[in-house]
């Protein structure tokens, strides 16, 4: 084991003794002996093939002890997050440093200028490129935003440690504050009483980028100028260019959500603006008092007349117009009516005076001043500019339909939910084309009704800046992006916003191409969206409909189609993949993702969501947050200019009918086995996760529904927290099987090594799979299954048994995910942490199901699950 690995090892075991000695002040040391037993029992357990003794040693404890215990092992496992997090920087610091670091923006310019890519075009392809990361809220996101500002801190220590000639008593200093701030995390309820509300989850949002990406982002500049310079004499890249930017869901999402109203949303927009002015006063500020240069160039002298310190007078006016931004955005907030007088709304106006005192202080000869402070503050401002983020809009198409419905039956003109297809789009065109009003004066819709409406009256009164895109859930034909379309106008919205179909199920994904198709025949729809198309697929509820691996190539060939049929037409695409964490829902390294994505879909521009505890692995700390920026960068600007070769024939044939069998056989036991729906409510804890106060939606569409309603993302974490991750491989034991038996097994060999979008693919079920347990689930299903459903246990474990082994014969290897040394490691070491929850929580469910208002259980039970799901570090 490497020297950087033990330095790992060692920050693990100095947060893990501060919280020792933290248990012992509280609880005593004959508590610490508990926790330290049960914890070698698991180690042993792990060794030998036998929990017996764990299971025993758990069963026996204390009424008092089991919430504790639950604790213990649930903010130890926090705590190892936070030390591999910070190994990560570590990582990075020493690469650099002995001048081995591999940047992915450096490696690619290199290998695209050996192959005769000149400067100029790099140059032009990241002028063009457009990546938008769309931050979303996660209603399996577990840890409470007071604690994760602890864990930030605790990171700031093991930074703070992390010196070759840090002197003994600093040492101790940081080492006492490291113990302070575990007690203090310790000492905090880990669980929330009451859920988040959706401005929280916004609020979250716009914490990690004033603590990391504001910092990160002109890091990430820094790093790309640098890599830029060695292939050009340019200074630096020009100062306007953003190849990344950020949006949200937070606030905005109000599929499923009746939290988001139009209220909601609005107060995001006010909020995002007030973050985004004060974090400009702060910047501005200190370079206010930086500045007291008085040699300017004839252009800053004729902004400021015959002010003595002209880089001070613009930026002091600039201050003063975020002030008044701020002011007024806080009046809107508190339901006062500001002027708009002397606000900033424009981020070019901000990007202009930047500019121009740049400009200034590099002809006059102070480019080390110019290339500091300020050089960052002008890469914030074209990245963020006066709104932190663009906020999404998103609303189930049946809540359009049914609003003009309402309009329809009001006029006497029918009932449009009842029209067929051709009857929608000829009333909607006719409507859109129409001069006169449509929406009645005279009228009072009904509360849902209403909502809507007053949420596209809600954009017509925002800035066009402080929105990204309308996102269409289940859009299902062209008419559900015209009727969008037709309330945006009928509304007074005043800006082209931009309209996404999101197919989600897999016989939408096969329908988007011929939807799409028809839209560009209509004249009015292509005046509108001026060359450009974005469409969103969707990666959850196509896994959830249709199995893993049916979705997986469902999706590709979506994607694939649409880039076809846009390239036909002269339109630009852009792809927004709705990704989550897990591999469930399209989860993974998003560097691999895109460049497994079908050839010449990533045309320079890509939206991707980011969600809940994913957002804080990759953007939390600033200095992973640039790694996570550069892998985007350089995969985009990879796909785009040296973009994969097509598939053969041969391979999609074999994925077409890999597919369909791995659907079919999903279908015949999620949907067929008649005894599915209540095995997987017996054995998983699927019901009890709606006690469990987590994001600001409800866990299901429906309250009455089964779970063809439920959520896709509760439907993973409920199968994840026994440790069976059904829907990630569901289906693929037995596409795998009929594949290999029909004689394809090299052509699958063949197909993952040269093939990146099935090479991602096996790689990410390799991963899942070795943090499947089927000795964890079984015990599940002993302690809480009736015995007349166990057969479909066996059957589950049988099939994934039978995964596994086909994996490891396809990808030639003894273990699970032998390929991956760092991923092996950190689940071999948490496993011993993660196995007494599993354990405990069984028994915890067991007895939460014949007593279900015990409070005591209750309370450890949502402590196992939070524990469960940081251990395995992605929950849905």
């Amino acid at each position: 084991m490497s020297d950087r690995q033990a330095s790992l090892r060692e920050n693990v075991r100095l947060l893990g003794d501060c919280l020792g000695e933290t248990m012992s002040n509280h609880l005593g040391e004959d508590f610490l002996q508990t926790v330290e037993k049960v914890r070698q029992l698991s180690k042993d357990g792990r060794h030998s093939g036998d929990s017996a003794a764990l299971i025993e040693a758990l069963e026996a404890l204390d009424e008092k002890d089991i919430v504790p215990v639950a604790r213990a092992f649930n903010q130890f496992l926090n705590l190892s997050n936070i030390a591999e997090q910070y190994h990560r920087v570590h990582r990075r610091r020493t690469n650099e440093s002995l001048g081995i670091y591999q940047n992915p923006v450096g490696d690619l310019l290199g290998r695209l200028s050996k192959e005769g890519v000149s400067s100029e075009q790099m140059l032009n392809a990241l002028q063009k490129q457009s990546i938008e990361l769309v931050l979303t809220a996660h209603p399996t996101e577990v840890v409470r935003r007071s604690l994760i500002r602890k864990y930030d801190n605790i990171s700031t220590e093991l930074e703070a440690l992390d010196k070759d000639n840090i002197l003994p008593l600093e040492e101790a200093r940081h080492i006492r504050r490291l113990k302070e701030i575990i007690t203090q995390a310790w000492h905090t309820d880990e669980i929330r009483e009451q859920r988040p509300t959706p401005v929280d989850e916004a609020k979250w949002g716009f914490a990690v980028i004033e603590q990391s990406l504001w910092e990160a982002v002109p890091g990430f500049f820094r790093q790309l100028d640098k890599q830029y310079r060695q292939y050009s004499d340019m200074e630096h890249l020009p100062l306007n260019l953003a190849p990344i930017r950020f949006a949200t869901w937070m606030g905005g999402d109000r599929d499923g959500n009746p939290n988001v109203t139009h209220k909601v949303t609005e107060e995001v927009t006010l909020l995002a603006r007030w973050m985004a002015a004060d974090l400009y006063i702060k910047d501005l500020n200190v370079l206010r008092s930086e500045f007291s240069m008085t040699q300017c160039n004839a252009a800053l002298r004729e902004r400021v007349g015959d002010s003595p310190q002209p880089y001070r007078e613009v930026l002091r006016r600039l201050e003063q117009s975020m002030i008044a931004t701020k002011e007024w955005a806080q009046a809107r907030l508190d339901g006062r009516t500001e002027s708009t007088e002397s606000i900033m709304l424009d981020s070019q106006e901000l990007m202009d005076d930047l500019t121009l005192c740049y400009q200034s202080l590099i002809d006059c000869g102070m480019k080390v001043i110019a290339n500091g402070a300020l050089l960052d503050l002008i890469r914030c401002a074209a990245t963020f500019g006066l709104t932190l983020v663009k906020l999404d809009v998103r609303q189930d198409a049946s809540r359009h339909i049914e609003a003009l419905s309402a309009i329809t039956r009001f006029y006497g003109v029918g009932d449009y939910a009842e029209w067929d297809e051709a009857s929608r789009q000829a009333f909607l065109l006719t409507e859109l084309n129409s001069k006169r009003p449509l929406l009645p004066l005279d009228w009072s819709p009904t509360p849902e009704v209403k909502e809507v409406l007053d949420t596209f009256a809600m954009i017509a009164r925002g800035e066009g800046s402080s929105f990204g895109s309308y996102v269409i859930s289940m859009a299902s034909a062209p008419s559900d992006v015209l009727a969008v379309a037709l309330m945006l106008k009928e509304s007074g919205v005043r800006f082209p916003m931009r309209i996404v179909p999101l197919f989600e199920t897999l016989a939408d994904l096969d329908n988007a191409e011929p939807i799409i198709e028809q839209l560009f025949a209509i004249p009015w729809y292509r005046a509108y969206i001026n060359g450009h198309q974005e469409v969103m697929i969707g990666y959850s509820d196509s896994a959830k409909d249709a199995g893993q691996i049916a979705a997986t190539w469902g999706q590709y060939r979506a994607q694939e189609a649409l880039t076809g049929l846009c390239k036909r037409h002269g339109v630009h695409l852009t792809l927004f993949h709705g990704r989550g964490g897990t591999v469930g829902r399209g989860g993974g390294p998003a560097h691999v993702a895109i460049l497994s994505q079908p050839p010449g879909s990533v045309n320079g521009s890509i939206r991707v969501t980011e969600q809940g505890e994913m957002i804080r692995f990759k953007f939390g700390i600033p200095d992973i947050a640039v790694r996570s920026l550069e892998l985007y960068c350089s995969a985009v600007l990879e796909s785009t200019l040296t973009p994969s070769s097509a598939p053969k024939e041969e391979w999609r044939a074999i994925m077409d009918e890999m597919a369909e069998v791995g659907m079919n056989q999903y279908r015949s036991i999620v949907r067929g086995h008649e005894d599915f729906v209540a095995y997987f409510r017996a054995t998983t804890p699927e019901q009890e996760l709606a006690k469990l106060p987590l994001g600001s939606r409800p866990a299901r569409r429906r309250s009455d529904g089964g779970v063809e309603s439920l959520r896709a993302i509760p439907w993973i974490f409920a199968w994840m927290q026994i440790r069976l991750m059904l829907p990630a491989w569901l289906g693929a034991e037995s596409a795998l099987e009929q594949a290999i038996e029909s004689g394809n097994l090299d052509k699958l060999r063949e197909m993952h090594k040269k093939w990146p979008f099935f090479g991602a693919y096996l790689d990410m079920l390799d991963m899942v799979l070795a943090k499947a347990e089927p000795d964890i689930a079984e015990y599940y299903e002993k302690r809480l299954v009736d015995e007349e459903l166990k057969g479909l246990g066996r059957l589950l474990r049988s099939k994934l048994s039978q995964v596994r082994e086909l994996v490891k014969e396809l990808k030639q290897q003894d273990r699970l995910i032998e390929d991956n040394k760092t991923i092996r490691q950190s689940i071999d070491v948490r496993n011993p942490y993660i196995d007494p929850l599993h354990y405990l929580q069984a028994e915890l469910l067991h007895r939460s199901r014949k007593k279900p208002d015990n409070p005591e259980v209750n309370k450890a039970l949502m402590i196992t699950m939070a524990g469960i799901a940081s251990g395995m570090q992605n929950t849905g």
